[in-house]
């Protein structure tokens, strides 16, 4: 059975470029990156030269990016770094109902610390409306952290006009403060993202969403950007982050980065038309689907639809068992009975939340691949449907 794969958004396959760029890493060059010596300072040539390709892929500079284990400790670090760095300049934040799971429960931990937080509501497309946010907004404001895109509907947020707004307010209020931080893990490498046009002080990405390793990720932090460090030993990554540099994922992150930025407008093209046509056949061929999320402003990979009649957990083991992966909502929210919160917060019911299945595409998906699962898709929506008690008779179209 050839296997089909659609859950690049939990993890994509690392490009063999980027496995051959880390294999040296793993054996004659085994270095550690801190060592003064010879070997040590091939190790450390080869995590600065990665610095710069993560850096350029985002429009940073080299010693603005931090690397980290991957997009949660990025989130933790952004969040916690600066709570801590600024609570004497004040204790309130604001994030968005529809983040990341690694920023909605850091920002939780920290109202049980004393900090205030603001969630703000998402329109029906699941947009934060930059009016609610500059509502939001008090004199204690440290932080607004508001994701790039969606990672189970893939709607992206208003950051340029976020970072706007934001600096004007600081220039108004003559102060550096409120700080802006944005996940991008699911942006990077799908979109241009360019965190000066962006206008953010912090942006979280990660290698496995582009190719990369697991394991590795970078925490952008604008220069001069005060922030605690959330781990606690040696002098690594400027006294921003201790512990013995990973070099074999560090390089592996910025091959990945680099082929990322090269292919970025070919890649994005591919996936954009590939994941046009999973919606034009399921709409054309399934009755009583919802898509979910912005129809405009998304990125261009990830696909989210809700089938009426059916719980998409049974709908996503059965796609497997054909060799179809795909999932029901974010990897790192798996093992969850309840609905999604990305779902409910856009004012879907408990049913639709439940029957949905994101779908997510990468530069290595066919249009063989898409045709497939259409059909299959088709096959096993109406099975699950003859077994509902609450669908009603309607033509599937095949």
């Amino acid at each position: 059975m050839k296997r089909i794969y659609l859950d690049n958004s939990a993890t994509t396959a690392v490009d063999p470029e980027v496995l051959e760029a880390m294999w040296p890493y793993f054996s004659e060059e085994f270095g550690n990156a801190s060592s003064v010596h010879t070997v040590g300072q091939k190790a450390r040539a080869a995590v600065e030269a990665a610095r710069a390709r993560v850096a350029e892929l985002i429009g940073a500079q080299p010693g603005e990016i931090v690397f980290t284990s991957g997009g949660t400790e990025s989130d933790n670090l952004a969040i916690k770094g600066v709570a801590e760095a600024l609570s004497d300049q004040g204790r309130h934040i604001i994030t968005s109902a529809i983040e990341h799971p690694a920023v909605l429960r850091t920002c939780r931990a920290l109202e049980k610390r004393g900090f205030r937080v603001t969630f703000l509501p998402v329109s029906g497309g699941g947009l934060v409306e930059v009016t609610d946010l500059e509502a939001a907004l008090r004199e204690d404001t440290i932080l607004v952290s508001i994701m790039m895109a969606n990672n189970e509907i893939g709607t992206r947020q208003p950051i340029e006009e976020i970072g706007r707004l934001i600096r004007d307010v600081r220039q108004a209020r003559g102060s550096p403060y409120p700080y802006v931080h944005t996940d991008a893990v699911q942006a990077v490498g799908k979109v241009r993202v360019d965190v000066n046009e962006l206008g953010v002080d912090l942006l979280s990405l990660s290698a496995h969403k582009i190719h990369g390793p697991k394991g590795v990720g970078a925490l952008y932090v604008r220069s001069g950007v005060l922030l605690a460090p959330q781990m606690h030993g040696g002098h690594h990554e400027r006294d921003r982050r201790a512990g013995t540099e990973n070099v074999p994922g560090i390089v592996g992150f910025g091959r990945a980065a680099e082929l990322a930025r090269t292919h970025l407008a070919e890649r994005q093209r591919h996936m954009q038309q590939l994941r046009d046509h999973l919606e034009e056949g399921i709409a054309r061929r399934i009755p009583d689907v919802l898509f979910n999320g912005d129809r405009e402003r998304r990125v261009p990979h990830i696909s989210n639809c809700s089938f009426r009649y059916i719980e998409g957990e049974a709908l996503m083991i059965r796609l497997d068992l054909r060799g179809i992966a795909v999932s029901t909502g974010s990897a790192c929210a798996s093992g969850s009975v309840e609905p999604s919160h990305v779902l409910t917060a856009l004012g879907r019911d408990r049913e639709l939340a439940r029957g949905s299945i994101r779908f997510s595409l990468c530069k290595d998906t066919t249009a063989s691949d898409i045709d497939t699962v259409l059909d299959v898709l088709v096959e096993e929506v109406a099975a699950l449907r003859a077994l509902s008690p609450l669908a009603q008779p309607s033509e599937t179209r095949v």
